[in-house]
């Protein structure tokens, strides 16, 4: 027969965890952290150069703004704020059909690290045409992580 001492130790065994299994659950919780940590971290930066090199390739969403502009305007245009603002001139904003990208004029044409796209026509690379490129991740113009429309392939 049990007695009252011996119920109440094995009520208070059967609550807790011991500290043994505490360490192991927070041991695996670690060793599944340390893998799958920098297979995210690197998630984040591939992400942004995928929305950059979406908005300059050649089918890319400012690249073809900048296409339409073109076919409405005969020209290029000088900056890439003639994208989103109609232009004063009468004779020249009766050609102009509407805002070639919706964004706010006043925030610019950032890429996803928040530095300006370069443009430039006629462009150095494509001199038929314009450049458009981000700096890429590093920020460090004219190295192997630039995110250009000249680079298609």
């Amino acid at each position: 027969m049990m007695t009252r001492n011996t119920k109440a130790r094995r009520a208070r065994k059967a609550k807790g965890f011991t500290l043994l299994e505490i360490l192991l659950v927070v041991g695996l919780l670690a060793l599944l952290a340390a893998f799958a940590l920098p297979a995210l971290i690197g998630q984040g930066e591939k992400a942004k150069i995928k929305l950059a090199e979406a908005a300059v390739k050649s089918n890319g969403t400012i690249s073809s703004a900048i296409k339409s502009f073109k076919f409405d305007m005969n020209r290029y245009p000088e900056t890439l704020q003639e994208l989103v603002e109609k232009p004063n001139d009468d004779e020249i904003a009766d050609k102009w059909t509407s805002p070639y990208l919706d964004i706010d004029p006043k925030s610019g044409f950032q890429d996803p690290w928040g530095r300006d796209y370069v443009y430039q026509s006629p462009g150095d690379n494509n001199e038929d045409s314009f450049d458009l490129y981000s700096l890429g991740p590093n920020g460090i113009d004219g190295d192997e992580d630039d995110i250009t429309n000249w680079a298609d392939s």
